[in-house]
């Protein structure tokens, strides 16, 4: 629980907009690369600062030694040089643990030099505030060690050298951070500006229901991909908000004449005494204007349904139009027979949902009235696939032709077959909504409808 308050605590710390966001992520990267070639930069610096009082060392060792002569008998004679001042500063010889030389220094130095006689090539560093570093270079008779010639440097300059470096790269570490927090937060607010435009523009759309779009225009890759993906968004909420109308239009005019028809039978039942047929007719009439009204209902808003429910997908049409079959003898077992042809490999850039929702409106209508056989055919065209609905029965009379896809109309409504009149135009209906359409062919002998649907 701890752990997840902490959590939170930081992401309410974190800026809320996208540019101070991006600001405090190149801050954070910044700063870990800055201090990463910071402590890099001084341990070389260190590191080369040592190697130049180890060479210091050795160069004043080797000078100092020079001038000195080991004898066979252990002895040692120096060379004083005309001016040796420069190399008696900090500067022990020893005959074996003797001093011969030494310089003033403090006891703990000088402690220290006297205990690197004979013991070859040392280094060793004295704590303390005068921080010293120490060398001492062995003096030979052979294979012998005769002497000690022992050098001492103070380490103060280098340290003052070292932490200057420190202080000086922490201070350019802290300006270049914060020119890159002002840089970047600059930029992004540059980079961001067309999106504030562009959620500007919206903003003002919205409230005017405005038809305009974005396009690409003068902008990045990035923003012109953006404002294109926003565009198709706009034009499928426009196509969904007409859609919508057109939905209250066509249910608003499919409902007029039923209710029309209830309101008129109403009044007739109220102005005037009517006998027990009449009654029984007008409440028939009423029944049957009350159920047009529900099937109007259902089949608008499943319509409505199957825009909005189903996304755009593929469809098989040699399975589906199987699996439309088996339907087909379990539903109607005591109808004319349902055959399918077609193709191996023919696809329909709709869902089967839909495909199916489409052809059972015809399937039914092709059941009522063939005679002894339905076809059902599917095959590729060049402008998408093609499905085509074929009875044998009489067909679609010539008076009524194309106008058998309005809503409530029937060819024959004394015919004596069930029905609203609205399948075939909920299936033609749905194949527009899909990017296709459903067309009557008068030239097929009984009935034939033709789907056509876009290439999946």
């Amino acid at each position: 629980m701890r752990r997840f308050r902490v959590i939170g605590r930081l992401r309410a710390a974190l800026p809320r907009t996208l540019r101070g966001r991006l600001a405090l992520l190149a801050l954070a990267s910044a700063t870990a690369w800055v201090a990463a070639l910071t402590v890099a930069f001084n341990i070389v610096l260190a590191g080369r600062l040592s190697s130049q009082a180890d060479g210091l060392l050795q160069t004043r060792a080797a000078a100092v030694a020079a001038t000195i002569e080991a004898r066979p008998d252990g002895g040692i004679v120096v060379h004083e040089p005309a001016d040796d001042r420069a190399l008696d500063v900090g500067t022990w010889i020893y005959r074996g643990s003797t001093a011969v030389e030494r310089p003033s220094a403090p006891a703990a130095l000088q402690r220290q030099a006297d205990g690197l006689t004979g013991q070859g090539i040392r280094y060793q560093e004295s704590g303390g505030r005068n921080a010293s570093r120490l060398y001492a270079l062995p003096v030979r008779a052979g294979n012998r060690q005769t002497g000690t010639v022992v050098v001492a440097v103070s380490l103060d300059p280098y340290r003052s050298t070292a932490r200057a470096a420190l202080a000086g790269s922490a201070i350019l570490g802290l300006l270049l951070l914060a020119g890159v927090y002002l840089l970047t937060r600059t930029i992004v607010e540059r980079a961001l500006r067309p999106v504030a435009e562009m959620s500007t523009r919206a903003a003002r759309w919205s409230e005017l229901g405005a038809a305009e779009r974005f396009g690409t225009g003068h902008r990045p890759d990035e923003l012109a991909a953006l404002a294109t993906n926003l565009d198709e968004l706009l034009d499928r909420l426009a196509a969904v908000l007409r859609h919508e109308q057109l939905q209250t239009a066509a249910l608003s005019h499919e409902l007029r004449t039923p209710l029309a028809r209830i309101v008129a039978e109403t009044d007739w039942l109220t102005a005037r005494p009517r006998d027990a047929a009449g009654q029984h007719a007008s409440h028939e009439a009423i029944a049957a204007a009350a159920t047009s009204m529900r099937h109007i209902c259902d089949t608008l808003l499943s319509e409505a349904r199957a825009r909005t429910e189903q996304p755009p997908g593929r469809c098989l049409l040699p399975s589906l139009a199987h699996h439309v079959a088996e339907q087909y003898a379990q539903l109607h077992p005591d109808a004319p027979p349902l055959s399918v042809r077609g193709g191996a490999d023919v696809t329909a850039g709709v869902s089967p949902a839909v495909v199916e929702r489409m052809l059972m409106p015809l399937l039914d209508n092709a059941r009522r009235y063939a005679c002894t056989a339905v076809t059902l055919t599917y095959a590729q065209t060049p402008a998408g696939v093609e499905l085509a609905v074929t009875d044998d029965g009489p067909g679609v009379p010539p008076e009524t032709g194309a106008d058998v896809f309005e809503p409530g109309r029937r060819a024959d409504p004394d015919d004596g077959h069930d029905g609203a009149g609205l399948g075939l135009a909920l299936a033609r209906r749905l194949a527009r909504a899909s990017g296709g359409d459903i067309e009557w062919d008068p030239a097929a002998a009984g009935a034939r409808f033709v789907v056509s649907l876009p290439t999946g």
